[in-house]
Formats: structure tokens, sequence, C-alpha cells
């Protein structure tokens, strides 16, 4: 969902709500699930009246999460019944939270996406929420009751059960969060926030305190964990200002509108991701300006028609580069082979991705990247960017040297580092 979901008329809005959604991990077990009650009733006692959103009980083999309920059918394609029996698991995280914040004294009532209003499109699997009518919602706050609204589900128009994609909760927080006017998103993680890069892999790596939509999409998108893209994305368009949190640190970075770019300080973090193919499709004898562009049309018709998502693309007299996900290499070669172009793969490499909204027309962000790769004697195989985002493709196996070495030259692990600008463009 890209636009805004519908608001609410004057008469019918809510109390001041802040919405926190928990994750599968939040709600695993009886102790995280106590550290989420506590943030509820936290958010009480500051004044404002919590709504609260959840995923499935944990991960698999965790029996009730989504991917476990999910193995009941097998490989059943998305439909009515798909979609109803994987709703099951936000619905019993649901019911089960709210049972534990009442026996705390906290009254509180478990509904489904139908009863909070989240009206779809019937596109199983990946549905698109229309409008969201919190009329429940509002009413039980009203009552002094504290709303626990299943994520990741809605309702047809004709009344069948829907699940809105991977990553949904995140998307039913956001939306619910825009559709009540809420003061603030709340998204909590077993992370304390956005990172500058993965722990994991980097040395350094420390929670940023903030970060604009534009960038948290950018960061989304290429690899980082902690957001869904489709709610990032969401919250953008509809200015829905959000917190990420660590579920037991209760600290975490602040999206919105973002502080004033910095060129001194140009990036904000790194995202990565790998199982990436590198795809070059070099035209035949075509001297035909015209022909060059059909071919060109009808590569990418093709590969669209199969679900076949591409990235990093650039176009020019060279030939077509793109990239793909290495589980659709068998897809696209066989989608390609008749098309009058020779087609080069190169398999096993990872996308790094360096996002900052103070990249923007602050010269020499380009040439750090470059020159970070090059001193660690990394291949850059191709590159693409955009105003805020700068994407280099590298060999998988040097993917975590990769970020380190531009992790340490933007000196992402020091906040209060003031790294010099090199002369051209970016």
């Amino acid at each position: 969902m890209s636009g805004a979901v519908s608001r609410l008329v004057p008469e019918a809005r809510a109390p001041k709500t802040v919405v926190q959604k928990f994750g599968g991990t939040s709600l695993a077990t009886p102790e995280s699930r106590e550290i989420a009650a506590s943030r509820v009733l936290e958010a009480r006692a500051r004044g404002v009246s919590p709504v609260v959103v959840c995923s499935a009980l944990g991960r698999p083999p965790d029996p009730y999460a989504t991917d476990s309920l999910a193995a009941l059918l097998g490989p059943a394609r998305h439909g009515p019944n798909r979609d109803l029996l994987l709703a099951c698991g936000e619905s019993i995280g649901s019911a089960v939270f709210a049972e534990l914040l009442t026996s705390w004294g906290a009254e509180a009532q478990a509904m489904t996406g139908s009863q909070a209003g989240f009206i779809t499109d019937d596109a199983y699997g990946d549905a698109k929420i229309l409008r969201v009518e919190p009329y429940n919602v509002i009413a039980a706050l009203q009552r002094g009751v504290i709303p626990v609204v299943t994520g990741f589900q809605g309702v047809t128009e004709a009344g069948a059960v829907t699940t809105i994609g991977r990553g949904g909760s995140d998307l039913t927080a956001i939306a619910l969060g825009d559709a009540l006017g809420s003061e603030a998103v709340e998204i909590y993680t077993d992370v304390s926030g956005v990172m500058s890069g993965d722990p994991r892999r980097i040395a350094g790596a420390h929670t940023v305190d903030r970060v604009s939509y534009a960038e948290m999409v950018e960061l989304a998108a290429d690899g980082a964990k902690v957001v869904h893209a489709k709610a990032a994305e969401m919250a953008r368009v509809t200015h829905t200002p959000y917190v990420v949190k660590g579920l037991r640190s209760n600290f975490g970075t602040t999206i919105d509108e973002g502080a004033t770019p910095d060129s001194l300080r140009p990036v904000s973090g790194i995202a990565s991701f790998k199982d990436a193919t590198f795809f070059r499709a070099i035209q035949g004898d075509l001297h035909d300006l015209e022909a060059r562009r059909q071919l060109e049309v009808e590569l990418f018709r093709r590969l669209a028609e199969r679900g076949v998502s591409v990235d990093m693309i650039n176009v020019n007299n060279a030939g077509i580069f793109f990239i793909a996900d290495s589980e659709k290499v068998d897809v696209v070669r066989s989608e390609l082979q008749n098309l009058n172009l020779a087609l080069r793969v190169r398999p096993h490499c990872a996308k790094i991705s360096i996002v900052g909204a103070g990249m923007r027309g602050t010269p020499g962000v380009m040439y750090r990247v470059v020159a970070a790769l090059t001193e660690a004697q990394i291949e850059i195989i191709h590159s693409t960017d955009s105003n805020i985002t700068i994407s280099v493709l590298v060999p998988e196996e040097e993917m975590a040297r990769a970020e380190q070495a531009i992790h340490d030259s933007f000196r992402l692990g020091r906040p209060t580092a003031q790294p010099e600008t090199v002369g051209g463009s970016k």
C-alpha cells in the first residue's frame, strides 16, 4: 500500500493514542510477553492511550509462527483458505497478550483485522489495504479498554479474511497510527533500533538516533530488517512518525522528517543482502535505435510477467545490466534465450547500499566508497546511485569486508566524527 488510509471524521477521533507493535520474537516467551506488557502500561502512565498490534508468537519451529502454520498446507497457492489459516497466528498472539494485560488489571480486548476495520482487496497473500475504519478500536478506547489488534490481516468487502504480505504487522501498525492520528507508532524488535550497519558483521556498528522517512525507505528496501519496506514507504507517504525500539532496552531510532542533512556526515547507514546474481544482456547486431529500444522493452516485459524482480538496473549502449535473486537464474535464462542478445551471468554477488540524506549534492561520497573498496582490494562488479543512495555489487564472499571498509571510511562508528570531503560530484 502506498497511499494514505482513510482518515476519520473529527467527531470519531480517538483519544490521544500511541500504537505499539510487538513482533514475534517480542511475544515468543512468557518473559518477553511480560516485558511487552510493561511497555504498554508505561505508555498509559505517560498519559496516552495505547493501541497494541501483535504478530504471531515466535518464529519456526514455534507451533503458532506464520511459517509453521504455512507448513501445514505445504506449497498450496495463496487463496482464502490459506489466508484464513495464516491469520490464526496473529489471532492467537493477540488473544494471549490481551489476557495477560487483563490479568495485570488493565482491561484489554483482542480484535481481528476485520473487527479493527481493515478493509483490503482480494489479492490473497499480499492484499492491499483499501481503507481503515477503526470505530471498534475507538469505542474500546473510550471505554478505557486497551485494543489488541491482530497484525498482518484484514478482510475483503465480501468478508473473506486476507493477509497483507511479509512484514504485514509493521504495515498494520503504521496504517492504524495514520487512521487514528496517533502521536507516534512504536515498533518493538529484538534489536535497539536502526543500526549504522549489521553488528553481526561490522565492528563498531551502533544505533542511529534519527533518520528521515526517505532514508528508512532506502535502508529497508536494501536489506535492513528492522522495518518492512512497505511499512516504511507508507509512513513516508502519510507522514506518520514512528520509533523502532529494542524490547528490552526501550531505546531506539526515531523516524520522521529527519534532522537537517549534514554534508559533513553524509551517510547514515549501510544495508546489504546477498544471494544476488548479476546479469549483463548484450544486444546483438542491432544498429537501429528503435529496434534496440523494442528489445529492451521486450526483455523487461518478459521478466515482469514471470514475476522476476530486478534491481540495480542500467541500460546503455554497452548492454542491459541488472541483478535478480539467485533463485530466479533459470527463469531469467529461459525467458531471454530466444532474444537477439548474449546473456552473461555472474552468481554469488552481494549488494551493499550506502544511504544518507546528507550525500545529496555533497562532493566526494562516491570517491570514498571506491577508495575504501580499492584499498581493501575488493572488486566492484557494478554500481548504481540515486539522490540519497549509492549501491555497489561485490563478490558475496567479500560482503563483510566490504561493509567494514565502507563503515570505517565514513567513520560511522564515531557519531561525532567529521570526515572531510573530496572534490568532484557524488
